[in-house]
Parts: C-alpha cells; sequence; structure tokens
C-alpha cells in the first residue's frame, strides 16, 4: 500500500466535464435521469446551487414550473471513450465519492459466445449510465440525478480465458501474483472471471449502475464477490487536495502524473506487446486490505510519521518542505541516523528505491461495521494500475514485504489481477477484438 501516488492529476481528455442536458427526442417512453433538471449550463455560469431540501425540487416539478438545474457535482460527466485517450475511463479519471468494486464468474455452460453477448450489454449500458441516461426497466434510483461523473471500468481474469477457449492469448501478466508473508487472502473474496470497478461522487448513481448491471449479469455470470467504498467527497476541502486514508494520513502524494514523459510506458499496454487486443489497456491490481486501527491510534503522531516517513499534518516528507518536495533520502540527523527511517513506508516504496518501479494507485477507504473483538473492519479497497504487474506492483511489494515499518498494521485479505481492454470505439464492446478475433 503504497503512500508514494497521487491519483488526483488527470488528462484534459479524461476529466469530468460538465454539459447541458440534452433535449428529449420524444420518441420513446424511456426516461433520461436529467429531463426534469432542465440545463447544467445555467447552473455553471450562475454557479447555482439547489439547496435546503429535495421538496422544492418536487415542488416545482409537480406544479410544472420551470426545472431547477442541476448543481456542478451532479452535472459533470465522464465519457466511455474519450478522443484521443484509447483507455477506459476510471483509470486517469480523479478519485469519486463512493464506489464498488464487483467480480464475478461465468455461468457453468457459458462460453466465449455468452461472454460476448454479455460484454456488448454492459458497454452499452455503461454508455447510457455514463452519460446520465436511464435504461429501460429501470428501477429509477438514479432518476432524478446526473451523472455525477460515474465511471464503469470492466476487467478480465485469469479464468475468464480459460472459460472461453482463449488461454493461448492469455497475456503473461495475468500469471498468479506471488504469495506475501502479510497475506492472509479469502479465495472467496479473490480473484474473478470479471471484474467491475463503478465510481460516482453520488451514493445512489454508483449503486443504480451496480445494481443495473448485476442485473443483467443474469444468466451469463454469477456474483464471485462485491465491495463497497468511499473517498472524501469533491469540495468538502477549501481546496482541492490529496486524499487521506483512515490511518489520517495523506495518501498518494507521488504518484505517476499524465504529465509525465514516461506515464503511458508505464502504466499503459504500448504497441510492442504480443496480444494486440490489450494495447492502450491496463492492468489492475485489487487488494482488501484490512488496517488495524486500534493499534495504531494508540501510537503518537511522532511514531507514526516515523513509520510512514512523512508529516501527518501535510504530508510532507520528514526531510522538510511541503508535501510535493522530493524526499532527502541521504539526510541524517544529529545522531547520524536517516531522518527518514531506513524501513519508513515511503523510503522503501518510493520509485527510486525500486529501480524506477511506479504504479498508479486509485483506491477507495471501506468500513463493513466492527469485528467480534470490537475492531473496525476497515482500510483500504487498493486498486493499482501499471502496464505490467510484475515490474510494478509485484517488485515494489516484494521490497515492502522485507521490511516495511508499516506492515504490522496491515492485513491484506484479498487479492485479485486484471487485464482492463482499452475502451471501444462506438458501436462495439469491450474485448471485442479478443472475443471476435
Amino acid at each position: 500500500m503504497s503512500k508514494q501516488q497521487d491519483a488526483t492529476a488527470t488528462p484534459p481528455d479524461d476529466a469530468p466535464r460538465t454539459r447541458p442536458a440534452p433535449a428529449p427526442d420524444g420518441t420513446a417512453p424511456q426516461l433520461s435521469r436529467r429531463r426534469l433538471l432542465g440545463t447544467v449550463g445555467a447552473a455553471g455560469a450562475a454557479g447555482l446551487v439547489v439547496g435546503g431540501a429535495g421538496g422544492a425540487l418536487g415542488a416545482s416539478a409537480a406544479q410544472g414550473d420551470a426545472p431547477a438545474a442541476l448543481t456542478t457535482l451532479g452535472s459533470t460527466e465522464v465519457a466511455f471513450r474519450t478522443a484521443g485517450a484509447k483507455h477506459q475511463a476510471g483509470i486517469t479519471t480523479p478519485l469519486q465519492a463512493s464506489g464498488h468494486l464487483v467480480a464475478f464468474d461465468l455461468a457453468p455452460g457459458a462460453g466465449r459466445k455468452e461472454a460476448a453477448a454479455l460484454l456488448r450489454r454492459w458497454s452499452q449500458t455503461a454508455r447510457e449510465l455514463m452519460a446520465g441516461r436511464t435504461p429501460q426497466a429501470d428501477t429509477d434510483v438514479a432518476l432524478d440525478a446526473g451523472p455525477s461523473s460515474l465511471t464503469v471500468t470492466f476487467g478480465l481474469g485469469r479464468g475468464f480465458f480459460d472459460r472461453t477457449g482463449l488461454t493461448a492469448r492469455r497475456p503473461v501478466q495475468l500469471d498468479p501474483l506471488p504469495a506475501f508473508s502479510n497475506d492472509a487472502l479469502d479465495p472467496r473474496r479473490s480473484d474473478g472471471d470479471l471484474w467491475i470497478q463503478i465510481g460516482a461522487d453520488d451514493a445512489l448513481v454508483a449503486f443504480h449502475a451496480l445494481r443495473t448491471l448485476q442485473k443483467e449479469a443474469a444468466g451469463a455470470a454469477r456474483l464471485r464477490w462485491q465491495m463497497n467504498g468511499f473517498n472524501r467527497t469533491p469540495g468538502a476541502t477549501a481546496r482541492p487536495m490529496t486524499a487521506r486514508n483512515l490511518m489520517g494520513q495523506v495518501d498518494g502524494t507521488n504518484n505517476p502524473k499524465p504529465s509525465d514523459p514516461d506515464f503511458d510506458r508505464r502504466i499503459f499496454v504500448g504497441a510492442d506487446t504480443a496480444q494486440e487486443w490489450m494495447r492502450g489497456g491496463s492492468y489492475a491490481v485489487v487488494r482488501r486490505i484490512r488496517m488495524l486501527l486500534d493499534d495504531w491510534e494508540q501510537r503518537s503522531r511522532t511514531e507514526q510519521e516515523r513509520v510512514i516517513g512523512r508529516r501527518k499534518d501535510s504530508g510532507a516528507p520528514l526531510t522538510g518542505g511541503t508535501e510535493t518536495t522530493p524526499m532527502k533520502l541521504d539526510a541524517t540527523g544529529p545522531d547520524g541516523l536517516p531522518v527518514i527511517p531506513a524501513d519508513a513506508h515511503a523510503r522503501i516504496a518510493a520509485p527510486e528505491a525500486n529501480q524506477g518501479a511506479a504504479m498508479l494507485r486509485r483506491p477507495f477507504s471501506f468500513h463493513d461495521g466492527f469485528r467480534d473483538d470490537g475492531a473496525p473492519d476497515a482500510g483500504l479497497l487498493f486498486v493499482c494500475w501499471q502496464a505490467d504487474p510484475l515490474r510494478a506492483f509485484t517488485q515494489i511489494q516484494r521490497k515492502l514485504d522485507r521490511g516495511d515499518a508499516l506492515s504490522p498494521f496491515l492485513r491484506h485479505e484479498a487479492s485479485g489481477l486484471y487485464a482492463v481492454p482499452p475502451a471501444p470505439s462506438d458501436g462495439d464492446y469491450v474485448a471485442q477484438p479478443l472475443l471476435e478475433g
């Protein structure tokens, strides 16, 4: 769980954008989630916020008055496929407030044909939901909401290739991850033939997408596991800031940034891959990491900062400066010892300590109640992205496994590795070149 990287920086063509609500086309009884909400442009131009209570909006609609506009939070939209970007949304998209991770196994008897049909359905539904449109036979859970930066990201697990008769086209990057000493993995909450990541800035919008896609899997795939996560809501701080995790630490300072000259090479699969269908795609490693918060919170702030190697209030390295100041790994104190301890998490996970290896971390926090001993069942739904897991996640995690001061406060309880193909063109579906090639 590296604190070294920041998922907040985003290229302009993948950032959520505010769009006017589409005009009704008058062709179908199908409802748009935004049909009752008027134009968004007025909200963006005038800074309008729907305030107080939903009752005001409900009364206006009932009386036939001019509909209120969406707030900026609700109106932001992320394209399923953006011009100039081959990757799926949800990789470089800024962190959303609410998220779901879910894995499915193909149903008994389902094979390549059924998998293709399912991914076609899912891809089309994701396009509709991310644009703020409501599918037919909908539950109406998100009827009065805008897209709220919704993203839906699809991945393929190792078993998918066996079930579809495509083992020969399975990338070597999907070879099983090695075992680590701190693993306590539950196989029932790990792996899976198909994986979906859902994120949105509204919890109902995120749940709506989850429920819709789960229903569409009926007959073709069965739920294997599902996890719920959250982050700080955009606008909750006076200015945009790097997120904090449940340990209270600034988490993600030195993430690779799209402006870095080697960003694409590190995060996305290049043209040199033997698997052409993965060009422009990425690999996701998913880990459910429980934090031993009772133990952590008994440590003083000074102890916590030495474990991490950064100040808790600002995220600055212990060698001084601001959050973005480079760490001085060779700095020593009056006692001759390193200012940033040799086993500090930030030191061990730093790219310069791992032959330049880096991964794009994009996690969610989770809290699933309390354990029998009263301790919180809480921590991080760790999701990281890289062009090659062996050269990124595995290399860094092996280093952490050998002496990270943070490891005693963590338990890795579930794990998954998924190939995430590039975004399909309009009318196509995710992994179509693989399944039809």
